[in-house]
């Protein structure tokens, strides 16, 4: 999960020259710098076109101190073996499956996989229902196309393909999200490591330092499940929620953090306890049962991710901000609380109110959280 760049926004050079403030940088550039100092110092041996050796990458995700004292930040939160075995997949000829529930990091990690590898976090394929065939291949620029005929000149590369061609790390994002037809397009590139182009009666053969990594769930409606043969080509690796209360408030601390930053909203420490609050309604009414265990309690429908407890802190800055005393409090995280929970009406609401009833409302210390809930949720 993510640090502070300690600055709240980054600057970036469009195309036409002219420098504009990014309100949210690539990995590659909100963290430039530390991965200036990695590369710097790293003297190990490093996979074909590579930007970092596999321990320096994993420094870079999980944090440390360098020789020469620059601090690293933490990018990802969670068991090192897992980053570990990320890290030695992409340096195989094994594809990389980022498996896990809603809000887990899939899509983080895997931005942060690609800067610290190839330098190069977009070439991305955002997977929907939608998805074209031409989004996982090549497509074609139609005037040259209907004036030339099919020709190089005419084709247009795709993430996937440029990444094969200038052994890059390619990205697909959702994978089980786009239809079964278009996904069985990576089996072909995944084994043989060639893009074949049959209007010209060629292929894109991958150089050494491809690879490529997808994320995927099963929690959303619209899935489509992964035949067998595709699955063989990825070594998946499940991402889990945070083992423990501290570690998620960590995680959303610094994250919220960060957004804050470059929203320029009040820091995230200052509503510490309302952060712990939020993350422990959140793991509660996941888990089915309170923190000390003795009570038991329903969940509702939807997932209470990490990522969704950082969007509650989130939108609470900034009602703190705005409209009230830039200090975050129970009135401020109520409102998002009550939309994360209540998902599905009405058996949501039934679970929130009972949860607001016997668990908050009983809590010592949660009496003023219960009341602003109840004023939102009557």
């Amino acid at each position: 999960m993510p640090a502070p760049s300690g600055t709240s926004t980054t600057r970036a050079t469009a195309r036409d020259g002219a420098t504009h403030e990014v309100l949210r940088p690539h990995a590659e550039q909100a963290f430039a710098g530390e991965l200036a100092a990695l590369a710097a110092a790293d003297d190990r041996p490093r996979p074909p076109r590579w930007r970092l050796s596999p321990w320096a990458v994993a420094t870079y995700l999980l944090g440390g101190t360098l020789a020469d004292g620059t601090v690293v930040t933490p990018k990802y939160i969670g068991p090192r073996r897992i980053v570990e075995v990320a890290v030695t997949t992409l340096a195989t000829d094994r594809a990389l499956l980022l498996l896990g529930v809603p809000g887990t990091a899939k899509t983080w990690l895997s931005e942060h996989l690609a800067a610290a590898v190839s330098g190069d976090s977009t070439l991305l394929v955002q997977g929907t229902a939608g998805t074209p065939e031409e989004a996982m291949r090549y497509g074609w620029d139609y005037a040259r196309l209907l004036s030339q005929g099919p020709s190089r000149e005419a084709l247009v590369p795709g993430p996937v393909m440029r990444a094969m061609a200038e052994g890059l790390t390619a990205r697909v994002e959702e994978l089980t999200r786009i239809p079964a037809d278009v996904q069985d397009t990576l089996v072909t590139l995944l084994s043989e490591k060639t893009l074949p182009v049959p209007e010209l009666g060629q292929e894109i053969q991958a150089v050494r330092g491809f690879n490529l990594i997808a994320t995927a769930n099963d929690r959303d409606r619209g899935v489509n499940e992964l035949s067998s043969a595709l699955r063989r080509r990825f070594n998946t690796v499940v991402l889990p929620l945070p083992a423990t209360v501290e570690e998620e408030v960590d995680i959303v601390t610094r994250r919220v953090d960060q957004i804050g930053r470059s929203l320029d909203l009040p820091p995230a420490p200052e509503g510490f306890a309302e952060i712990r609050r939020v993350v422990t309604v959140f793991r509660e009414l996941r888990e089915g049962v309170t923190a000390d265990g003795r009570t038991r309690v329903k969940s509702p429908s939807g997932t209470l991710s990490t990522a969704e407890a950082i969007s509650v802190v989130t939108g609470g800055l900034a009602l703190a901000a705005h409209f009230g005393d830039g200090r975050l409090g129970p009135g401020d995280v109520a409102a998002g609380l009550h939309g994360a929970v209540v998902r599905d009406q009405p058996s949501d609401r039934d679970v929130w109110q009972e949860y607001l009833e016997t668990v908050v409302r009983e809590r010592d210390g949660w009496q003023d959280l219960y009341r602003a809930c109840r004023e939102v949720a009557p």
